[in-house]
């Protein structure tokens, strides 16, 4: 239903505009895109996120009008407290079309290390389980805030990207694998409430900027593409080829976060080897001996 209204509203600004000669009511009839989430939505691999991010992108392509309210190190839980905020909750009431990016932080914040530590050393999934149910009564609870607010809005969730390569990459990618099977559940579970946008498969190491996280120029124009691709196949946009008004800079020095991570691997990677070694010794000192051949009996 939602999806019907939306394209209806673009068909009439477009007609409407034709028959009155001028762009003047087309224009106050534009969709309104929101993008909300993370420090991925708000464009921290770059030096001039406000003008190349990927939402910028995909508004200048569409001609959508355009605001962002995603704000660096949220979490769902962050969320939730933003969009009780009265500005954010003024162009959610106002949107016709909301990106979200949010979850990465649920395991980054407070969780990173000893996280890592349980999956590369101990291979134990108790706390990656835990943030991932924490991260489902969130989400239920962000998407039901915004329908609250604004029924119509067509809610578009992008899956998660692993930034990590090597031991640190593996055990990521577990966890992300979780999170974005919650995501597609949720998806499942309640038709027509989100689309989902496949950001994960978008992107490779080299879309990575330097902090080792975020995005970098070419990352949001994979991800301005695929939200396009998405919108298009929604009927509520034409174009997939991006439109650059003003091209990314990437950031040019590492993250201090990501260097320090690399290393915590390699200790936790050296810990697991000895530590898998260990246990296989204890193994052999325990387990049973072999029963005698029947012949010696």
């Amino acid at each position: 239903m939602k999806l019907r209204k939306l394209i209806s509203i673009l068909l009439c600004a477009v007609m409407l505009a034709a028959l009155s000669g001028t762009g003047a009511y087309a224009a106050e009839k534009k969709p309104f895109y929101l993008v909300l989430g993370d420090s991925i939505g708000y464009g921290s691999g770059l030096i001039n996120s406000k003008e190349a991010v990927y939402g910028k992108i995909v508004a200048d392509t569409n001609g959508y009008d355009y605001a962002n309210d995603a704000i660096p190190g949220h979490t769902t839980k962050a969320l939730i407290g933003r969009l009780g905020e009265e500005s954010v909750a003024g162009h959610v009431k106002q949107a016709d079309i909301i990106s979200i990016s949010i979850g990465g932080n649920n395991f980054l914040l407070g969780n990173i290390l000893q996280l890592l530590f349980d999956l590369i050393v101990r291979n134990d999934l108790t706390l990656a389980n835990e943030i991932i149910d924490g991260f489902r009564t969130d989400y239920d609870t962000i998407i039901k805030t915004i329908h609250s607010m604004n029924p119509d809005a067509v809610i578009l969730m992008q899956t998660l990207y692993n930034p990590q390569t090597g031991t640190v990459g593996e055990a990521y990618q577990v966890s992300l694998d979780m999170l974005n099977d919650a995501i597609k559940e949720y998806a499942e579970e309640n038709p027509g409430e989100i689309e989902i946008v496949d950001v994960a498969s978008k992107l490779t190491a080299d879309d990575i900027a330097r902090d080792g996280i975020h995005p970098s120029v070419s990352g949001n124009e994979k991800i301005a593409v695929a939200v396009l691709e998405k919108l298009k196949e929604l009927g509520l946009g034409e174009k997939t080829e991006p439109v650059i008004v003003t091209k990314g800079m990437d950031i040019i020095t590492g993250g201090v976060f990501n260097y320090p991570l690399r290393i915590y691997g390699g200790i936790l990677e050296f810990l697991s080897f000895f530590t898998q070694l260990f246990a296989s010794k204890i193994f052999d000192l325990i387990k049973p001996a072999p029963p005698l051949p029947l012949s010696i009996i």
